[in-house]
C-alpha cells in the first residue's frame, strides 16, 4: 500500500518540496496547512479546482486545511503575467471575495481566512521594520517569476506581493499553527520567501509543497476553452458545457487528469485506462472524468442532465428540451433574428444562404432541417407557431452548419 507521499507522486501532484523532512511529516499526519487564491473573479475556475482538491486528500490523511481568500493581495496584484494586474475598485474586490468565500465553503467545507484581517492593521513603518529588513532584495530578484516580469516592467506594489504572502505565512504560523503552504508551481518563489521570513523572525522551520500546473499536451492551462475559463459556478459555465469540455479531453492526457482530478483509487484508474486503451472510441476515460468532476461540483443529477442534453442535441431531438438547455448546449452557434415568411425568404434575409439559387438547392436537396425535421418545401411558412416555445428554431444547413433562429 502506498504512503500518502507516494500516492501524491503517483498522481503527479508533487512538483517541489522545500525539505526532504516534509515527506515523513506528510505521511505521519497532523500538519495544519493552507492554500490560497486572490479574489480576481467572483468564481473559481477549473484550474483552481485542480489545485484545491489537495485539501481533501491531505485532510483524509489527518492534516488540517485552511483556505485563504486574499482580499489584501487581491488589491495589490501578483507579478506572474505580462502586464500589471489592472487596479480594481475596492467594491468589486470585496464582492469577489464574498462570492469566493461562499463558494469555497460550500465546495470544500473548510475554514476560510482573509489576509486583509491582519495586513490592514500594518502601517508603513511596521512593514519595513518588522518584515522588510529580513528579506534581501537580491534574494527577491532571484525569483523566477520576478526576473521574468522585470523584462517587461514591474511596479513596486507587485514586487512587494511576495512580501505580503510571506507575512501571511508568518501570521498563520504564529496564530493558527500553520506549518505548510501548498500551491501551484508558479507560487514557489512566494512560498520560499515565506519560509525564509518565518525562519529569520522566529527560528522555526515551516514547509512548502507545490503541484505542477495541469495543462493539455500543448502546455495550455487546463480549464481554458477558446481562451475563456471554465467556471465552477453553474450560472457562468453550465454542467453541459463542462461535460463537453471534459468529454473532449485528449486521450494522451486523460489518465493524468483522472489521477489529479478525481478520488478514484489507483486500481480503479488503471482498470479504466486499460479499458480505454482497448476501445478509445467509447471515450470511457473521458466520460468517467466528466462524471466524477461534475457530480462533485453540481451533483449526480446535473451530470445525468448534461448527458441527456448532449444525447438529445446530437439526435436533433430539440423539442424535448427547454430553450435554456438548448442555448446552453449551442452556445457557440450563431444567432439569427427571424420574421414570419417562407423558408426561402428566411434563408436569404438571415444570410444563412447567399442567394435564392443556393437556398433552393439546399432545400430541394434535403439539406435544410428545422428543429431536427427535414423541410424540402421552399414555400414552407416559418412562424412562432412552429417554433420551440413559440420562440426558437434550430436551423441546420448541410451536416455541420447550425443557427439558432429566434422570433422577436
Amino acid at each position: 500500500m502506498m504512503t500518502l507521499y507516494e500516492e501524491l507522486e503517483w498522481r503527479g501532484l508533487v512538483n517541489q518540496i522545500s525539505s526532504p523532512d516534509l515527506i515523513e511529516k506528510l505521511n505521519a499526519g497532523g500538519l495544519t496547512f493552507y492554500i490560497g487564491t486572490d479574489p480576481t473573479g467572483d468564481s473559481l475556475h477549473l484550474g483552481h479546482y485542480s489545485s484545491f482538491l489537495i485539501t481533501r486528500r491531505l485532510k483524509a490523511a489527518g492534516h488540517r486545511p485552511l483556505l485563504l481568500v486574499g482580499l489584501a493581495t487581491g488589491l495589490i496584484g501578483d507579478p506572474r503575467g505580462t502586464t500589471e494586474r489592472e487596479t480594481q475598485q475596492r467594491e468589486l474586490v470585496q464582492h469577489n471575495y464574498d462570492c469566493l468565500k461562499k463558494q469555497v465553503e460550500e465546495l470544500f467545507a473548510f475554514e476560510v481566512v482573509n489576509n486583509y484581517d491582519w495586513i490592514n492593521n500594518l502601517n508603513v513603518i511596521d512593514f519595513f521594520r518588522d518584515f522588510g529588513k529580513y528579506i534581501n532584495v537580491g534574494y527577491m530578484l532571484g525569483k523566477d517569476h520576478v526576473r521574468r516580469q522585470m523584462e517587461t516592467g514591474i511596479s513596486y506594489a507587485e514586487f512587494s506581493y511576495m512580501m505580503i504572502q510571506a507575512i501571511d505565512f508568518k501570521h498563520l504560523h504564529e496564530n493558527m499553527g500553520v506549518d505548510l503552504q501548498v500551491a501551484g508551481s508558479d507560487q514557489w518563489g512566494n512560498i520560499t520567501t515565506g519560509i525564509e521570513l518565518v525562519r529569520k523572525t522566529t527560528g522555526d522551520t515551516v514547509y512548502g509543497l507545490t503541484m505542477p500546473l495541469v495543462t493539455d499536451s500543448q502546455g495550455n492551462k487546463f480549464g481554458k476553452s477558446e481562451g475563456n475559463a471554465l467556471w465552477l459556478d453553474a450560472k457562468r459555465t453550465s454542467p453541459y458545457e463542462l461535460y463537453q469540455f471534459l468529454l473532449n479531453s485528449e486521450d494522451s492526457e486523460v489518465t493524468g487528469y483522472l489521477k489529479r482530478l478525481t478520488f478514484l483509487t489507483p486500481d480503479q484508474i488503471e482498470t479504466i485506462e486499460a479499458q480505454h486503451l482497448a476501445a478509445p472510441e467509447k471515450r470511457l476515460a473521458q466520460r468517467t472524468l466528466a462524471r466524477e468532476i461534475i457530480a462533485d461540483l453540481h451533483g449526480e443529477d446535473e451530470f445525468d442532465r448534461a448527458v441527456l442534453i448532449s444525447e438529445k442535441l446530437f439526435a436533433g431531438d430539440y423539442r424535448s428540451l427547454s430553450i435554456t438547455d438548448i442555448k446552453a448546449g449551442m452556445k457557440s452557434v450563431p444567432t439569427v433574428r427571424l420574421e414570419n415568411g417562407t423558408l426561402l425568404d428566411v434563408l436569404i434575409s438571415s444570410k444563412i444562404c447567399a442567394s435564392k439559387r443556393e437556398a433552393r438547392e439546399f432545400i430541394n436537396n434535403g439539406a435544410i432541417t428545422l428543429n431536427g425535421e427535414q423541410v424540402k418545401d421552399v414555400d414552407f411558412e416559418l412562424s412562432p407557431a412552429m417554433a420551440i416555445e413559440r420562440s426558437l428554431v434550430i436551423i441546420r444547413r448541410g451536416k455541420k452548419k447550425f443557427y439558432m433562429g429566434e422570433f422577436a
